[in-house]
């Protein structure tokens, strides 16, 4: 049995986790950005791992990385 008050708290949160998420997607897919390793090129997708945060997927490279790892991004 699910309190209301905590039913309410629960889908604030996850609405404003998913703002941010829409947010970032829409800051960063499309720039230029540099990577602390040297790996350069543009967002070209932004993903929610639930292990390790938010990471990007670069154009020319394989794989995805934290967006910790940005460097310097197109403003």
């Amino acid at each position: 049995m699910s309190r209301p008050d905590m039913d309410g708290s629960v889908k604030r949160r996850a609405s404003k986790i998913l703002d941010e998420y829409g947010a970032a997607q829409s800051e960063l897919i499309g720039k230029a950005v540099v990577l602390t390793d040297g790996k350069a090129g543009t967002v070209e997708n932004v993903w929610l791992d639930e292990l390790h945060g938010l990471r990007i997927s670069i154009a020319g490279h394989y794989g995805r990385w934290p967006v910790s790892t940005i460097k310097l991004a197109e403003s």
